[in-house]
């Protein structure tokens, strides 16, 4: 199984790892499109115009750029530490044991307009860089990831579950993923799609397939696993889910 998972614009900041080091990334099959996007940022951090209106960042976010000119050089945190935000704060792996930590790394990944995908213990220096972005010289981020991302999550063996926001499941498409809606019920049955608060029950259900002793070999037994963490899952269909909350 494979929990993907969106990134974040807001990283945490600094590390303790080495600069880094492609070769040190799973996937790699994906190290040519990584290079090539990694000296794109680092070239395009010389001209802070250039890189604000690529990147769409305002004069008071510079420091973002700064931090994309020293790509090559900055220290490393395994990806699941590096993102921050709603959904890693309710996947809170900072509290898992050493094994749970070791089932968390293997399980989730996060799909990266930079690296692709990244599992969970892959190291990372802090970066930014969307998946609508448009950079000089390449262009749309989603022509460039679409064919060889796809491909690589293609030959992921068991299901995969996909807990991508909109932007990133437009880097690469999946032959038969679990998808995941999540949904808020009020007193009288009625119910409508959660917007960006969906994070925090996504993070949720992530910690809770991290934490499971056995992996899921099927949909329904995503959902088992989920009902057994306190969450309430239905399968309205063969490869989807419904996540409902109050």
């Amino acid at each position: 199984m494979l929990v993907l998972l969106p990134p974040s614009e807001t990283k945490s900041p600094g590390g303790t790892g080495p600069p880094l080091r492609l070769d040190t990334l799973s996937f790699p099959e994906l190290t040519p499109t990584r290079e090539r996007l990694v000296e794109t940022l680092v070239r395009l951090s010389e001209d802070l115009p250039a890189s604000l209106e690529a990147l769409g960042l305002s004069p008071r976010q510079s420091e973002e750029v700064e931090r994309n000119g020293a790509l090559w050089n900055s220290p490393t945190l395994a990806a699941l530490d590096r993102y921050s935000g709603v959904l890693y704060d309710a996947l809170d792996v900072g509290s898992l044991s050493g094994e749970e930590r070791r089932r968390a790394d293997e399980r989730l990944a996060v799909v990266s307009a930079l690296f692709g995908v990244l599992r969970g213990a892959d190291p990372v220096p802090a970066y930014r860089l969307s998946a609508g972005s448009r950079l000089p010289e390449v262009g749309s981020l989603r022509r460039l990831w679409r064919p060889e991302l796809s491909r690589v999550l293609e030959s992921v063996p068991g299901p995969v579950v996909d807990l991508r926001s909109g932007a990133y499941a437009a880097l690469a498409a999946l032959p038969d993923p679990v998808e995941v809606r999540v949904v808020t019920e009020d007193g009288n049955g009625s119910r409508k799609t959660v917007g960006h608060h969906n994070k925090t029950h996504k993070g949720r259900l992530a910690r809770a397939l991290a934490l499971a002793e056995r992996e899921p070999e099927s949909p329904a037994e995503v959902a088992e696993i989920a009902h057994g963490a306190g969450l309430r899952v239905e399968q309205p269909g063969r490869r989807s889910l419904t996540l409902v909350v109050s």
